[in-house]
């Protein structure tokens, strides 16, 4: 049941300190503000934020159920599952138990999203995770989305991009997503006996998506001899350890080139590779535009994205120093530069306007998740369950097309009418936005019928579909 809003009345909101930069660290940065947040945002904004990358991010926690299971657990499971082929019902029984583990996880996760004092962490997280993707899409993938997140994802967010970028390259989620855990050196002793081979796809998609960029200066013979370094990168069959685990019977023998510079055989010659990529500078380019566009606007400053270049080459890749760059860019405090929001930003936002949790049953959480959930999946987005390896979209036009934009109306009515009466939305409105609420939108709240009306004209407003 929804209960009243139990924020700043308008007097006291009135007497409140919120600056303009303390809403936009609250909504560009974070998630959309919580009851209280921008205030505590305002005095210094970029302190704020930062504060937020002392530590490593939270982990989501079920909201019913067990604990959840790492990857290291769930592979021996995954890999009796590939074996059941021939029995279709037994399939379909494990199958949807793999989905009702990825559901739960990602209940946590929105859930998680709507309630974190650290918001700025968490787009971190989001953001490192749309870059790297995996997706439930893809039925292996299922049982190891939430795990990525949280074993390869935040763990790293606020350390080295080579250390984050390991860690991806070998969870058993994107061995599995990129079918780099059957691929085969041709001239391995398993190639050899079983006539299999190579698969290219996480070699290329390293490259393509992951560092260099389409355009970052690579070829085709580069991606071969990438997924020739990666052979025999696959699953730890035991139950232990991280779930990854290196074979050398499956991996391609002697030394391999790519780009012009020679590794050797074996797991190291991978991990040499990888590190190199992580410090190119056209990895460096890649990611400083794709934080640019996501951080500052949808086609940022050439500046911007040269200061993000540069301190991520001299840093060697620092994340959290990448992050502050992004920060102290003047252009990402620009009142009319913001994006337009991705549903799962969308909904996120609105919940915590409307200071969510309602509830202290886990029961009524779960059920309360579940349904926000299957809304954001009908306006065309869901978390780990991208359509392919690029990810989300993270431009407006992707999300501000006219049906996107009337599935996003419906839903706000559909939350105004489940609010209570007495529910004062303007003041909601007020805390939730501060400087960014505009004078048309607080007037046609006033007038509103009702509450609920008030609410829904407020999260289908300019200011609040953008950050």
């Amino acid at each position: 049941m929804w209960l009243p809003f139990k924020g700043l009345t308008r007097k006291s909101q009135a007497e409140a300190f919120m600056s303009l930069e303390g809403a936009i660290a609250a909504h560009r940065f974070g998630l959309g503000a919580r009851p209280g947040e921008i205030e505590a945002a305002s005095g210094s904004p970029r302190a704020w934020l930062m504060g937020q990358l002392d530590s490593a991010p939270p982990q989501p926690q079920p909201l019913e159920g067990q604990p959840f299971q790492s990857s290291a657990a769930l592979v021996p499971e995954v890999l009796q599952y590939r074996k059941m082929s021939a029995d279709q019902k037994k399939l379909l029984e494990v199958f949807k138990a793999y989905l009702q583990l990825y559901v739960r996880e990602m209940g946590a996760r929105f859930a998680l999203g709507f309630t974190t004092d650290k918001p700025f962490a968490e787009r971190l997280v989001w953001f490192w995770t749309n870059h790297f993707t995996v997706s439930a899409q893809n039925p292996r993938d299922i049982m190891f989305a939430g795990a990525f997140e949280r074993e390869a994802i935040r763990p790293n967010i606020n350390g080295r991009f080579e250390d984050l970028l390991l860690a991806v390259v070998r969870h058993p989620a994107m061995l599995l997503y990129l079918d780099n855990a059957q691929s085969l050196g041709p001239d391995s002793m398993a190639g050899l006996v079983t006539g299999k081979g190579l698969n290219e796809n996480l070699g290329r998609e390293l490259m393509e998506l992951h560092t260099l960029g389409v355009d970052g200066g690579y070829t085709q013979a580069d991606v071969i001899a990438m997924a020739k370094l990666l052979t025999g990168w696959s699953l730890d069959a035991s139950g232990s350890g991280t779930g990854f685990q290196y074979y050398p019977a499956r991996h391609e023998p002697g030394p391999i080139v790519l780009r012009g510079k020679t590794y050797p055989g074996g797991e190291e010659g991978g991990i040499a590779a990888i590190k190199d990529l992580a410090h190119d500078p056209a990895t460096a380019r890649h990611i400083a535009r794709k934080f640019a566009v996501h951080f500052i606007a949808d086609n940022p400053s050439s500046a911007s994205v040269e200061r993000l270049q540069k301190n991520f080459l001299q840093s060697g890749g620092d994340l959290r120093a990448l992050a502050e760059t992004a920060v102290n860019d003047p252009a990402a405090w620009k009142p009319d530069s913001g994006k337009m929001r991705s549903p799962v930003e969308y909904v996120t936002a609105s919940m915590r306007l409307v200071g969510w949790p309602r509830t202290t049953l886990a029961d009524d959480k779960d059920k309360q998740v579940k349904g926000i959930m299957a809304a954001t999946r009908l306006m065309g987005e869901f978390p780990l369950a991208a359509p392919s390896p690029k990810g989300w979209p993270d431009q407006s036009d992707a999300w501000s097309g006219p049906d996107a934009v009337l599935n996003r109306i419906e839903w706000a009515r559909e939350l105004g009418s489940r609010l209570p009466n007495g529910f004062d939305a303007v003041a909601v409105g007020e805390s939730g936005l501060g400087p960014l609420l505009r004078p048309p939108t607080r007037a046609a709240m006033s007038k509103a019928a009702s509450s609920g009306e008030a609410i829904a004209l407020l999260l289908a407003s300019p200011e609040f579909q953008r950050r």
